[in-house]
């Protein structure tokens, strides 16, 4: 889609207006706030990827708009769209490795408004790059989506943002689940336990992964 067209699409789009009091996204880790920040973190096959889909699916289903900042081209549009994702809602923002372009990009989507949800995606970009994104970043795009409809996410290997996110969700997996009976048994899925930081409290949740 052009940049054109899918830009004319968004600001014609209704949930441009302020959100309401607690307005939330759904995703496999629970709620996630609108006109906040949330954090997702989690070593490599804990389900950070699968999470993201997760939201995007639920936001597209609704006809919102989404863009996904890519900091190193590690989107995929056909397992995006196997998890329920509808391309013609997303916008994709490759940034070439290039951190740095991400936080401006998403900076520049959050303040313009009219998407139900703004990802950045530092899954892989390497913690020491991660490390160095000054604070007063983070407290910027907090700001810039404060009183709107914006779910705005950033996943990476560590939580970084620290008190800019409202909701900071640690991934890790737990068990396999095998299906069959020994001595022939094959992986099923895998089980990924979501601890959530919100306001101090902890609160653990569990789903399932696909292999």
């Amino acid at each position: 889609m052009r940049a054109a067209l899918f830009q004319d699409r968004v600001h014609s789009a209704s949930f441009l207006a302020e959100k309401p009091p607690g307005e939330t996204l759904p995703s496999l880790a629970g709620a996630i706030p609108r006109g906040a920040l949330t954090e997702i973190a989690g070593s490599a096959s804990a389900g950070r990827t699968s999470l993201l889909y997760s939201l995007l699916a639920a936001a597209t289903s609704e006809q919102e708009f989404c863009a996904v900042l890519d900091a190193e081209d590690r989107f995929d549009p056909a397992s995006a769209a196997a998890a329920g994702v509808r391309l013609s809602q997303v916008l994709w923002v490759r940034c070439g490795g290039n951190a740095e372009h991400a936080l401006k990009a998403a900076d520049m989507l959050a303040q313009a408004g009219g998407f139900g949800l703004v990802a950045i995606d530092l899954a892989d970009t390497p913690e020491k790059t991660v490390y160095r994104i000054p604070l007063a970043a983070w407290f910027r795009l907090r700001h810039a989506v404060e009183n709107t409809r914006t779910a705005l996410v950033a996943v990476a290997q560590r939580i970084h943002a620290r008190s800019c996110s409202a909701l900071k969700i640690e991934l890790s997996r737990s068990r396999a689940v095998w299906r069959g009976r020994l001595p022939v048994c094959i992986l099923d899925r895998f089980e990924v336990t979501a601890s959530c930081t919100r306001n101090h409290r902890v609160q653990e949740c569990r789903f399932l992964l696909e292999r």
